[in-house]
């Protein structure tokens, strides 16, 4: 017997029913439709509906969890950061003060001078290194000779029993040839590894970086920098004007603190890391006005062998250590043309004067316009010079 398949679809009697039984419901919802009660709950049925999927998507779930915020407004984006970044943020090591807060005691000898350092230290390791060239990388720190135990196991800076000094040891080497020099410090670094690893990278290694205390893995990033060549100073927090509406920090040197607990603050700081030559200022405008905090400020570095490199705002303060203020600051205003019109007025200052100091922050547009302008310098009949060589006592 032959069977035959048929594509057709089969049709019941009870077709035509279920056509009209269709229609007839189509009819009954747009009617429905139509009416305005019944619209506008279903419009307020899908907004709800609509909210409870955002809130579903967007929810952070760990809210309620302790959390950390660092501002970013003033070291540019953390999008794209390049792959290696992180090989220099080696972990604190027994020579490094740990990031968190822990137990502020002075040293044994905090304003100790380099016969008290050398008692202090023991025995000499070793010879001192040989000088750096003026150019290549500068010796790995720390240097034998140049520091003591510090604070929660980091090590602070000292005089040396053979008289040498951070701010001589760790500084860039430079030989003047006689043409008007300008040099620029470049801070606010080691928070944001994109704008960080730039700066090291790709501004020529006369440039003076200065790190922010509280950046994790400060020493990598110390480290990294010397072995590009620059040289490197340390930030240190202190009081502003508006303070506490603007506050830098749990390690800020306040004005009106006393002499011990200003000291104890920097002795945390300066025990973060090793291989900077001096310290600079990150905001200031009280702290640098009190006499009686900037003496105290003074003699902690003295005794340390240190150097001091302001950005202005410290320029009516001397002291028998070595020193430099910034003539200007060069991205006030975050724009390219604003930042060469500054960069141009530093070498008319120089042509002037014999030399020039500027002092900008890691934005990506500084660290763009800086590595620009210096490409040229050379052809312009200025040397550039690292921060260093401004320094007087």
């Amino acid at each position: 017997m032959a069977v035959t398949f048929s594509r057709k679809p089969a049709y019941s009697a009870d077709a035509p029913a279920s056509g009209r039984e269709s229609g007839d419901l189509r009819a009954k919802v747009l009617a429905a439709a139509a009416n305005p009660f019944i619209g506008a709950s279903a419009a307020a049925f899908l907004f709800l509906l609509s909210l409870a999927l955002l809130v579903l998507v967007t929810g952070d779930p760990n809210k309620g969890s302790p959390l950390v915020r660092v501002a970013l407004d003033k070291v540019g984006a953390t999008k794209n950061v390049p792959e290696g970044w992180r090989d220099a943020l080696t972990p604190e090591r027994d020579g490094e003060a740990p990031l968190l807060p822990g137990a502020l005691d002075l040293s044994n000898l905090p304003f100790l001078g380099h016969d008290d350092a050398a008692e202090a230290e023991g025995p000499a390791i070793a010879a001192p290194p040989p000088a750096a060239s003026a150019s290549g990388p500068l010796p790995a720190a720390p240097i034998a000779g140049l520091y003591a135990p510090g604070p929660g196991g980091g090590s602070l800076p000292v005089i040396a029993p053979d008289g040498r000094m951070a701010s001589e040891a760790y500084a860039r080497p430079f030989t003047a040839d006689g043409r008007p020099r300008v040099a620029l410090v470049i801070g606010g670094l080691g928070l944001n590894p994109q704008t960080t690893r730039q700066a090291i990278e790709t501004l020529p290694p006369e440039i003076t970086l200065s790190f922010a205390p509280y950046s994790e893995g400060l020493q990598g990033w110390i480290d990294l920098a010397r072995s590009h060549g620059h040289e490197v100073l340390l930030e240190a927090p202190m009081e502003p004007v508006d303070y506490p509406a603007n506050d830098p920090g749990p390690y800020t040197l306040i004005a009106s603190n006393r002499p011990e607990d200003t000291v104890r603050k920097m002795e945390w700081l300066m025990s973060r890391a090793t291989g900077y030559y001096g310290l600079t200022n990150y905001l200031g405008s009280r702290f640098v006005t009190s006499d009686t905090a900037m003496t105290t400020f003074t003699l902690a570095l003295k005794a340390r062998g240190l150097a001091f490199i302001d950005d202005g705002q410290a320029s009516l303060r001397g002291g028998p250590i070595p020193r430099a203020s910034a003539d200007r600051i060069i991205d006030d205003e975050l724009a390219a043309g604003s930042i060469d019109g500054q960069l141009k007025m530093l070498e008319v200052g120089a042509a002037g004067r014999g030399q020039a100091l500027g002092s900008g922050f890691a934005y990506p547009v500084t660290i763009n316009q800086v590595r620009l302008w210096a490409a040229g310098l050379s052809g312009r009949g200025l040397q550039l010079a690292p921060a260093s060589a401004m320094a007087k006592r």
